[in-house]
C-alpha cells in the first residue's frame, strides 16, 4: 500500500482564496497591501522566482514593484534602498532576494528590513515574537508545511515530530511552530548519532537537509507523514530511471529538459512505508509563494488595522 500524496497545489489554491476574500475586505477600507521585491544580479533563478512572485502578487490585486539592480551593487546602495522602501507607506511587505552578490553583506542587508515589513519572516524580532507566540511574521516555508499538515488533517498534537536539518529558514522555525501546537520535536543534523532510528521514533518526519534522496525507508516509522522540503536536480538517465522507476511523464521531462526535480526523500523506498508524503514537485514548494502573499496581507493588517487580532501560530 503506497503513502497517500499531500497536494500542495490544491492547498495552494484554498490560500489564494482566502487571501483574495481578504483583499477585498481590505479594499473595502481603503487598504491595498503592496509588496516590494529587490532583486540584484543575474542570476537565472533569481529571477524566475522575482517574477512569479511579482505574477502572483498581480492576480491577487497586490500592488508589486521590482526592484531590478546591477550585479555590481554595494552594500551601501542595497541599505539606501532598502530605506527608502522602509519610509513608504504604501509598501507593506519587503522581500529581498537571496543569493546577493558577493560582494554585499547580506546579514546588514536583511537586519535593515522594517520588521513589520520583513514578510520573509527572517528578522530577529519576527523570530523573537515567533519564539514568545506572539503576532508577526512567520517565515514563508514553514508556515506553508503547517498549512498542509492541518489542511490534511494530520494530528499535530502529542505527536512525535522529527525535523532532520537545523537551517535558520525551516529547520529552526517549523520546530518551534510544531511546538507551539504540541508536538514533542527532535531537531537532527549532521552529527546526530544513529540518525535512521532517530527519524524512525517521528509520527511527523520533516525533511529539509538539502540531500538528494538520503531519506530511505530505513528513516521512516510506518504510517509516519513524512514532509520533503528538498529541491534537487537528477541530470542523467540513470538516476530517473532508479528513483522514478516506470514513470513515463518523469522520463518525458527529462527528455525535454535534461534534469527533473527530487527531494530529499527517495520515493521508491519511502512511498510503501509512509501513511502519507509530499511530492516533489507540487507539494511544500507552492505553499512558499502562497504563503508570501499571506504574509504580505498580514503585514497590511498588522500595520494598518488597529483591531487585529493576534496572529495564530
Amino acid at each position: 500500500m503506497s503513502a497517500r500524496i499531500l497536494n500542495g497545489n490544491e492547498i495552494r489554491d484554498q490560500i489564494r482564496k482566502e487571501v483574495a476574500a481578504d483583499m477585498v475586505e481590505l479594499r473595502g477600507i481603503g487598504i491595498r497591501p503592496g509588496l516590494a521585491v529587490i532583486l540584484a544580479g543575474n542570476n537565472p533563478a533569481s529571477e524566475l522566482y522575482t517574477r512569479n512572485k511579482v505574477k502572483s502578487c498581480e492576480s491577487l490585486g497586490i500592488h508589486s514593484e521590482r526592484l531590478v539592480l546591477p550585479e555590481t551593487v554595494s552594500t551601501e546602495e542595497l541599505l539606501d534602498r532598502v530605506a527608502e522602501l522602509n519610509s513608504r507607506d504604501e509598501i507593506d511587505g519587503i522581500l529581498v532576494q537571496l543569493p546577493l552578490p558577493s560582494q554585499v553583506d547580506s546579514k546588514k542587508v536583511l537586519l535593515a528590513v522594517d520588521p513589520q515589513k520583513d514578510v520573509d519572516g527572517f528578522h530577529p524580532m519576527n523570530i523573537g515574537n515567533l519564539v514568545t507566540q506572539r503576532p508577526g511574521l512567520i517565515p514563508c516555508t514553514p508556515a506553508g508545511i503547517l498549512e498542509i499538515l492541518k489542511r490534511s488533517n494530520i494530528t499535530i498534537a502529542g505527536q512525535r515530530a522529527v525535523v532532520v536539518g537545523r537551517s535558520d529558514i525551516v529547520g529552526k522555525p517549523v520546530s518551534l511552530l510544531l511546538m507551539h501546537r504540541n508536538a514533542t520535536v527532535t531537531v537532527c543534523h549532521s552529527r546526530t548519532k544513529d540518525l535512521p532510528a532517530v527519524c524512525r521514533e517521528g509520527d511527523i518526519l520533516i525533511a529539509c537537509l538539502g540531500k538528494t534522496a538520503m531519506i530511505t525507508g530505513e528513516y521512516v516509522k510506518p504510517g509516519a507523514t513524512v514532509i520533503d522540503v528538498g529541491i534537487n536536480q537528477l541530470k542523467t538517465r540513470d538516476e530517473v530511471e532508479r528513483y522514478f522507476p516506470g514513470d513515463a511523464k518523469r522520463m518525458q521531462e527529462f527528455e525535454t529538459k535534461g534534469s527533473t526535480l527530487i527531494g530529499d526523500v527517495d520515493p521508491v523506498t519511502v512511498r510503501p512505508i509512509a501513511g502519507a508524503i509530499t511530492p516533489v514537485p507540487g507539494g511544500v514548494g507552492p505553499l512558499t509563494i502562497a504563503m508570501l502573499m499571506a504574509n504580505t496581507v498580514r503585514a497590511a493588517r498588522l500595520r494598518h488595522v488597529q483591531t487585529q487580532t493576534p496572529v495564530e501560530m
